[in-house]
């Protein structure tokens, strides 16, 4: 029977982890309880499957081992409430046998996650550690701020949720537009960390940008009407589409302008496409619509051969009405070089106050290769390298960088 490595073991854990702790707080009615559940069974599993190898249905064994180790641990206990936890669970179907009953999950999970009881940031935080998986250390590099931070909020809101008795439950009707934002808000987080991830030498975490797009989808039939909804899963698959073409044979970033529209996946695109034009004709204007309009008018270039970068232009002038943040001014700025040149660019740039961001450097650092500043674009560079975690994004700035010197 063929070993499991621990990296496939990790690469399981973070495409099951946020399903398994879903389907258990379902059954545990503690989210708490969940995650305890599911990391004893992941930690069963790096025991075991180095030497029994994967079983037919490694989420299935977790989910399963997870539950089992829950009951024999509330059996040990002797309150009450524990015993009748150990009945509830005993009373509750196999996991395997409840397939297609648990797809929304996820989704009742992040509805949870985004009670308005508890803010924004907290939100966005605990549903990306609970439902992509991720560590804490790439949620607070996603925010920009300090780990020690982000673990406090997430302890904070987890202990929040368990306070005031927050149901797991996709809420009614009329409460659906309170949490609308913050759900949309940790869906495209959970999507860039899987299309640009900040902690693994690996540039693209496709579990987590299938995760994103499934639940985005999810979220649009749940809200058949709210553009903004249709809006995400449209960006979300226009940015996806260019997946493949997104490293090269040398295992390097290949930026946009010189992908191989070849390997463009077309049917994204058309999805993407329809949804774009029946949002325009909903007319109900907002960000992710906008943002999928942009994407639009770039996916037009595996037709036309070109960019319009005029309209795009247009488009995040249109953005930054919606969002004046420094990172859309930063994105609107790369527009600007293609429109007005290198040197209208960079005075925006310069007005930014992004210097940890990888992305503000790399961005000022080809402003100023292109401007023929060379001592200065190898100093951008070489800040920007410093910021980046992806094998793939250091080796496109490095080379980037040795050709300016």
């Amino acid at each position: 029977m063929p070993t499991a490595t621990n990296a496939q073991i990790e690469q399981i854990f973070r495409e099951h982890y946020g399903r398994a702790v879903a389907v258990l707080t379902r059954s545990f009615g503690s989210i708490d309880a969940a995650e305890e559940a599911v990391q004893d069974a992941f930690s069963t599993a790096l025991e075991r499957w180095p030497a029994t190898g994967l079983p037919p249905s490694p989420a299935g064994w977790i989910i399963t081992t997870a539950r089992n180790r829950a009951i024999d641990r509330a059996r040990r206990e002797a309150s009450r409430a524990d015993r009748h936890l150990a009945a509830t669970l005993l009373d509750t179907p196999d996991v395997e046998s409840q397939e297609h009953a648990v797809r929304d999950d996820h989704l009742r999970l992040i509805f949870t996650c985004c009670h308005p009881a508890l803010a924004t940031s907290a939100q966005i935080a605990l549903t990306l550690r609970l439902l992509g998986g991720l560590t804490t250390a790439e949620i607070a590099r996603a925010f920009l701020v300090p780990e020690a931070t982000m673990a406090q909020r997430i302890v904070r809101a987890k202990g929040k949720i368990r306070d005031a008795g927050i149901p797991y439950r996709i809420p009614p009707e009329d409460q659906l537009p309170l949490r609308l934002r913050a759900v949309r808000a940790t869906l495209y987080l959970i999507f860039n960390e899987g299309h640009s991830a900040s902690e693994t030498s690996q540039l693209i975490r496709t579990e987590l940008c299938d995760e994103a797009i499934r639940l985005a989808r999810l979220l649009a039939l749940l809200m058949p009407d709210d553009a903004e909804s249709w809006g995400l899963l449209a960006l979300l698959l226009l940015i996806d589409a260019r997946r493949a073409s997104r490293v090269g044979a040398d295992g390097c970033l290949v930026i946009l302008s010189e992908q191989d529209r070849s390997l463009w996946d077309r049917v994204k695109i058309a999805e993407g496409q329809t949804i774009v034009r029946e949002c325009l004709e909903a007319n109900q204007p907002g960000p992710y619509q906008i943002q999928a309009a942009i994407n639009a008018v770039h996916s037009d270039a595996l037709f036309t051969g070109a960019i319009d970068w005029p309209q795009i232009l247009v488009l995040y002038n249109q953005l930054i009405t919606f969002e004046p943040t420094p990172v859309v001014a930063l994105n609107r700025a790369v527009a600007v070089a293609e429109v007005e040149g290198p040197g209208a660019a960079l005075i925006l740039v310069d007005e930014l106050q992004l210097g940890e961001y990888r992305m503000f450097h790399a961005i000022r650092a080809d402003l100023l290769r292109r401007l023929d500043r060379r001592s200065e674009a190898v100093a951008a560079y070489e800040a920007a390298i410093a910021l980046t975690k992806t094998d793939a994004e250091r080796a496109f700035l490095q080379r980037r960088a040795a050709e300016v010197k």
